[in-house]
């Protein structure tokens, strides 16, 4: 069994993935950098670290000094959380020759889903369905070629790709020539590799993930989708579970395909299979070998605490429920809170005066912050997690509009408006909205 586990990663999911371990009777390691010296998780954690000064490079992405910071501790796992090394199959081949547990899936199974042309092929393999698009790498002298073989519009896409990085749009050849260079362009900026592929661009599709574990034995079950849509910049703002756009038998059926399909992979651990959702059809687009940000709304209309169960499998102690024990109780959504303007979005680094997280029935805040925080600005804005769940999507939304009036963060500006906002909108409340919604409403309220 593990004994001490250190949680290589920071901020909110640090302090969620420490909450699980104090739960299961686990002790804890925190690392943090020099500039999260204060950080909540760092204050509760039984042992802490110190990896490096502010620079993700020097700290959170440098695998020696984690590794070193086990060695040091005693500590027998590593937790990566999300982000940074969470899906680094190196660092994971790395835990293992040091005979460290990493809470995870196998390192094979994160270079196969890293790499966006092998996943995809692997999920069709796996009876997944997938977005028609090319075979492999499109380079600049067959991308015409391929792309009248799919038919345009076409999107092109960074096989190493995240966080729409190295994505161009081509809705005509006159535009190919332009997106192909583009995206290989950034995509060599961003990863280090200038690979490409491409696939039919859908027009108004919506984002839907389906949460999967398995056990790594050829066991595994789905919790259920999470409708990501509302999106900016390829980056989810509010998810929802279950999505207003699916009936039960859509869910049941696309779960099961899932289910499956990481039974035949013996996939290990958590993880999440994201689609896109055009009339009725799912095309998959990429498989996360992680925990994902948004993963309490799963939580919460389940009950199944996800980061106990990655632990509970890297410990070899298998899934605690199976299929049938999975039941679906009310609604949930979860709004990103962020350290940016709501309207330019231009990060907002600096010290919290005053901190108020509301409370009630149905309501979760995951969050590191506290009154006197200050918001380092070297890292990524999320600075928490508003979780809401109610009997129904009407019961959730009336919360939530409640709860919205209760959050107080002063002495930066935070994203709490824009969500103020948003509840009140009638295609938020009618559920209707696909992946462009967001973008086009934040460009006409600008206006």
């Amino acid at each position: 069994m593990i004994s001490k586990i250190l949680i290589a990663n920071r901020g909110e999911i640090a302090l969620r993935v420490l909450r699980a371990c104090k739960e299961l009777g686990i002790a804890t390691v925190a690392v943090h950098s020099t500039a999260d010296a204060d950080a909540m998780h760092v204050r509760l954690a039984d042992e802490s670290v110190c990896i490096g000064p502010p620079p993700s490079r020097e700290s959170y992405l440098n695998i020696h000094q984690i590794v070193a910071a086990c060695e040091i501790t005693g500590a027998d796992a590593v937790h990566p959380g999300y982000g940074f090394l969470s899906e680094n199959a190196k660092f994971a081949d790395i835990l293992e020759a040091h005979g460290i547990t990493f809470i995870g899936p196998t390192a094979d199974h994160i270079r196969i889903m890293g790499d966006k042309i092998t996943a995809k092929k692997t999920a069709e393999s796996l009876g997944i369905p997938v977005v028609p698009g090319s075979d492999g790498e499109v380079k600049p002298e067959n991308a015409i070629e391929v792309a009248r073989k799919i038919g345009f519009p076409v999107l092109i896409k960074a096989t190493a790709g995240g966080g729409g990085r190295g994505m161009k749009v081509a809705k005509t050849e006159a535009d190919l020539e332009e997106a192909v260079s583009t995206a290989r362009a950034e995509a060599l900026a961003a990863f280090g590799n200038d690979a490409v592929y491409m696939e039919k661009y859908l027009g108004k599709p919506r984002h839907i993930e389906v949460q999967v574990v398995g056990d790594g034995e050829g066991n595994a079950i789905h919790l259920g989708e999470r409708d990501c849509s509302l999106q900016r910049r390829h980056q989810k703002v509010w998810e929802e579970a279950n999505s207003p756009a699916l009936n039960v038998e859509q869910r049941m059926a696309i779960g099961k395909v899932c289910a499956d399909a990481m039974k035949k992979l013996k996939y290990r651990g958590a993880g999440t299979i994201e689609f896109l959702y055009e009339n009725g059809e799912f095309y998959f687009i990429e498989m996360n070998t992680r925990l994902q940000v948004e993963h309490p709304i799963t939580e919460a209309i389940t009950g199944i605490d996800l980061v106990h169960e990655q632990i509970r499998v890297a410990s070899g102690g298998g899934l605690s429920v199976t299929q049938d024990d999975i039941t679906f109780h009310g609604h949930a959504i979860e709004c990103r809170i962020n350290a940016e303007d709501p309207r330019t979005f231009v990060p907002s680094p600096g010290t919290i005066t005053h901190f108020h997280a509301p409370g009630g029935l149905g309501v979760r805040v995951d969050s590191g912050a506290y009154q006197g925080y200050r918001i380092p600005p070297y890292y990524d804005s999320l600075i928490g997690k508003l979780i809401v769940h109610g009997r129904t999507r009407v019961e959730c939304m009336m919360r939530l509009r409640r709860v919205l009036d209760e959050f107080v963060i002063d002495g930066i500006k935070t994203t709490l408006p824009l969500f103020q906002d948003l509840i009140s909108n009638q295609d938020i409340a009618n559920g209707d909205y696909d992946i462009h919604w967001l973008e086009n409403y934040l460009a006409n309220t600008s206006a």
